[in-house]
């Protein structure tokens, strides 16, 4: 594991969170999507491209009934967020899953069962490879640049999810027809909130949910700015 780590503070600085200085750094982003979290949730949390935990961990302070599972591909990763289950305490009910989510066969390997999850949280890589310039640092760009199409992302993810269960992405605000073709024909009660940085500025971010298995129609939520 790099030596060059720093500590940040999430949730008023119940969460401690050990992040590589120079790699992928959880910020408003992992703090919004854990925000879905219902407090009196239940059952087994998944954060799917956990990085160094953040989303889940505070998905598990939010929610103290509830089991959580980090899952990540990048080992490094996947050893920063065990650190940080460890020094927040959370080793009864927080377990790191080191995964090739797009893999079933890597799933299984990793212990992860279908249709389990009561709560899925992603924040999957938010750009295609031929439209950004890709950083050569590996574990930064896995956690920015998508590997796969948005589409086979949220399958793995859904696979997980048990029917009835609740997904929740947040992703680019351009890409809002991309993650509607996604999860069409998966998920009802499909939820939009807009993000936006200023409430004069256009939405960088969308906040969607939904629940497998559900016929309900879609809404548009009011306006997060943050």
């Amino acid at each position: 594991m790099s030596d060059k780590q720093s500590i940040d503070g999430f949730l008023d600085g119940r969460l401690r969170l050990r992040q590589s200085a120079a790699g992928h750094r959880s910020g408003t982003e992992a703090e919004l999507l854990a925000a879905a979290t219902p407090e009196h949730q239940r059952g087994l949390i998944l954060d799917i491209g956990a990085g160094a935990g953040a989303v889940g961990l505070m998905a598990a302070l939010r929610a103290p009934g509830a089991t959580v599972g980090l899952v990540d591909i990048d080992p490094e990763s996947c050893a920063l967020a065990r650190v940080n289950v460890a020094e927040n305490a959370l080793d009864t009910r927080a377990r790191v899953y080191e995964a090739d989510v797009l893999a079933a066969k890597s799933r299984r390997a990793a212990g992860l069962t279908d249709e389990k999850a009561a709560l899925v949280l992603t924040n999957p890589p938010f750009h295609d490879a031929g439209k950004v310039r890709v950083t050569p640092d590996a574990a930064k760009a896995r956690a920015h640049v998508a590997s796969a199409p948005l589409a086979d992302w949220v399958r793995a993810c859904l696979a997980l999810l048990a029917p009835g269960g609740t997904f929740a992405m947040i992703h680019r605000a351009d890409a809002l027809a991309e993650c509607l073709a996604a999860v069409e024909g998966r998920l009802g009660a499909v939820t939009i909130a807009p993000v936006h940085t200023r409430a004069e500025a256009p939405a960088t971010r969308i906040l969607l949910t939904g629940v497998k298995g559900s016929k309900a129609p879609l809404s548009i939520l009011k306006a997060i700015v943050v």
